[in-house]
């Protein structure tokens, strides 16, 4: 196991608050996981995964946010991989692909 060193720096407010938000988009449990796929980013270079990525944040009421949580624990109970970004992608996934499907089809052009 490669041998691990603490980081520590201390950051603007606002900044903390995209970092957290992005981690949380790429699924990433923990910040070190975040710090260390920039950083190897950087030094790296290769393939920048989170410039293609967009956040999307929206306030919802907080009963709203309970039933959320209850529904997602409940579907954790059951065995199932499930956070509330995949749950959240996966409803807008299905409305897009139902809007597409019933859209006609593209014209091929025709020179």
């Amino acid at each position: 196991m490669e041998q691990k060193k603490n980081l520590c720096a201390m950051i603007p407010a606002d900044l903390h608050a995209k970092v957290m938000a992005e981690k949380e988009q790429l699924d990433l449990k923990t910040l070190g996981e975040y710090v260390e796929l920039i950083l190897k980013e950087h030094f790296e270079g290769g393939k920048n995964t989170m410039a293609a990525t967009k956040t999307l944040a929206f306030p919802i009421s907080e009963e709203l946010d309970q039933r959320l949580k209850n529904f997602i624990a409940a579907e954790k109970s059951r065995g199932r991989k499930i956070n509330q970004k995949s749950f959240v992608v996966g409803l807008i996934e299905q409305a897009l692909d139902a809007y597409e499907a019933q859209q006609p089809a593209a014209e091929p052009n025709q020179e």
